[in-house]
């Protein structure tokens, strides 16, 4: 599963997963937990005779569209309070639940906090930064409406930024943009073009990362007028490829399958810490 955009980011994601293809069925459902998507998927697995599904949710946040995840594949009977936009409706309004012939194992990790994340955001950084000694970084992720929720998403991305202290950047802070939420948007703009501001009396560079998956995102546009360097978000890099596998394997040896990707012995969450 992944969010989907333009052309560009779902070839980069097609070009996360292809070595997968030669080592077991897979399919790809793009956007915000869409049922035709997933159905689709599902449904092309079923048909290469597939009995057990590992899925994988290429998303930032574990949180993102978790409920509305479990629901459709049965893991849980109550449906979202509303589905996301587009999404196909039952009478009354509620979602309906995808019909799925093969076992469904669920996997609840998001790449925010993991091990492989922060070392591409440490790489990213550096690579922008050829004195980190004068260089603030700020890190920037798209972040929750519901304030509990996106605290949790903060101090996920503490993980990435103690990374950051640590390859030697003389300040470093973290942001969510709260892009979906007016109110909570507008100041997090106010506190983002601040921190930016601040940092770029203090320091030589501002380097600006977004936590994404691909691209800047918004960020350019809340930025506008102010000096920073702008950084690459997640993709294109091998380290998200070996983060599906180790949760593909993770996934089915937590259920007591055997991994098509490797020993269960190996599959250890997070290895690259």
């Amino acid at each position: 599963m992944a969010h989907g955009g333009g052309p560009e980011w779902n070839r980069q994601v097609e070009a996360t997963v292809a070595h997968l293809r030669e080592r077991l069925p897979l399919a790809i459902a793009f956007g915000m937990a869409n049922p035709h998507t997933l159905q689709a998927a599902l449904d092309s697995l079923d048909e290469r005779g597939v009995g057990i599904v590992a899925v994988v949710r290429l998303f930032i946040s574990p949180e993102s569209f978790l409920h509305q995840t479990e629901y459709l594949f049965g893991l849980r009977s109550d449906p979202p309070a509303r589905g996301m936009m587009g999404h196909r409706m039952v009478d009354g309004g509620e979602l309906e639940p995808l019909t799925a012939t093969p076992r469904i194992l669920l996997d609840h990790q998001g790449l925010m906090g993991s091990g492989q994340a922060s070392k591409i955001m440490v790489e990213r950084a550096l690579a922008n930064a050829p004195n980190p000694s004068e260089t603030g970084a700020l890190l920037i992720a798209h972040g929750m409406g519901a304030e509990e929720q996106n605290e949790r998403v903060l101090a996920s991305m503490e993980t990435a930024a103690a990374a950051l202290r640590v390859a030697g950047m003389a300040e470093v802070a973290v942001a969510t943009l709260r892009e979906d939420w007016r109110g909570p948007r507008s100041e997090a703009e106010r506190e983002i073009r601040a921190a930016v501001d601040r940092m770029g009396q203090r320091w030589t560079r501002v380097v600006v990362i977004p936590y994404r998956l691909f691209g800047f995102g918004p960020y350019a546009g809340v930025l506008e007028g102010l000096e920073y360097v702008d950084a690459r978000g997640l993709l294109p890099h091998p380290l998200v490829s070996d983060w599906v596998a180790a949760r593909v394997t993770e996934t089915f040896c937590a259920a007591g399958v055997d991994s098509p990707l490797g020993p269960c012995d190996a599959a250890l969450p997070d290895r690259s810490r």
